[in-house]
């Protein structure tokens, strides 16, 4: 089992957030769960592809501390990125668990606003932990307090791997009314751009053929080539290979249809691209070659492979953002 733990807090040395998560990743760590912590004002610049991590996980804590008004900017741009990037149903499978403490007032309606907004999303909510706290010390030494978190964290862990059923919710119907939003590989002023093209139906007619047609030329030149599958990519990522400065990284592409894994070994800025076996990547990647394609081609990054759900990750994110700095595929395109 997997829970990802996000934090939207600022990470103050006092706040009781981070007490009552760390808590909670002592009791699910000894339940034998693999507990991942995302701090939200560290990847304040990747919120918009957090959504896609995830996609491994069984259940999601939202952890956030009101200092002085509601959940605050962090996690608001993380739920707007879930409703605009995530994957809608991945999350309706997902059991989510509301963690919000005070510093001022209003932790229960910060909380609801967080179960509301899950639910509208199409995912689980649970019934969370809320509280008030005056005096952090007191709090963290008040033993009655943490047996309250012990207790809820095991009852979050019950739920999720026994995949307790809720009654229906009317969030749900108002999810109906607004619209289920689709993965959108696009940026949200990108979006905005192109709206009035999606609205003219003769406009997206004429599109629909062209991609059609480009997409039965690419599919017919491909069957041309005599690729040789155990050598297919290796020059293009030697080639592309622009490292600067000392980088140390292992990847690993488990390509759909493939026997093999293509194994990228970084070692003082030095490659190694072979296809074989590679126990402990750094990052373990699941992609179709068609994607992959793509990506040497110039036409899309890693990290947006990423964020559309066309990629599979597992590893370290900013290991995974190397990628595309110190392999040149964009920039020989432009």
């Amino acid at each position: 089992m997997k829970i990802n733990i996000y934090y939207g807090g600022r990470g103050i040395l006092d706040d009781p957030t981070l007490f009552v998560i760390g808590k909670m990743t002592e009791v699910l760590t000894e339940l034998n769960v693999n507990v991942e912590r995302f701090p939200l004002y560290e990847l304040r610049n990747q919120i918009t592809s957090l959504p896609a991590s995830i996609n491994e996980a069984d259940g999601i804590v939202l952890a956030t501390t009101v200092e002085w008004y509601g959940v605050g900017g962090y996690m608001m741009q993380f739920l707007d990125a879930c409703w605009l990037y995530g994957n809608k149903e991945k999350i309706g499978q997902t059991f989510m668990f509301p963690v919000v403490m005070s510093l001022s007032s209003g932790e229960r309606q910060a909380k609801t606003n967080l179960q509301v907004a899950w639910e509208i999303l199409g995912g689980i909510a649970c019934s969370g932990l809320c509280g008030y706290v005056d005096d952090a010390t007191s709090f963290e030494l008040n033993g009655e307090y943490i047996k309250i978190i012990e207790k809820k964290t095991e009852n979050l862990y019950r739920t999720i791997s026994q995949k307790m059923c809720s009654l229906p919710s009317s969030n749900q119907a108002v999810k109906q009314i607004v619209g289920g939003t689709k993965n959108i590989p696009l940026t949200p002023q990108e979006t905005e751009q192109l709206s009035k093209y999606a609205s003219d139906e003769q406009y997206v007619a004429r599109q629909k053929e062209d991609i059609q047609e480009l997409s039965s030329l690419f599919k017919g030149m491909l069957e041309k080539k005599d690729i040789d599958v155990n050598k297919q990519f290796i020059k293009d990522f030697e080639d592309h290979f622009a490292p600067e400065g000392v980088v140390n990284a292992s990847y690993k592409f488990m390509i759909e249809d493939r026997k093999k894994s293509l194994i990228l070994e970084i070692v003082d800025s030095r490659l190694k691209c072979y296809y074989g076996n590679y126990d402990t990547p750094d990052i373990l990647c699941r992609i179709k070659p068609e994607v992959m394609e793509q990506i040497i081609d110039g036409q899309m990054s890693f990290q947006r492979a990423f964020m559309t759900g066309d990629m599979q990750v597992k590893g370290d994110f900013r290991i995974l953002l190397l990628l595309d700095q110190v392999f040149t595929f964009l920039s020989a395109e432009e």
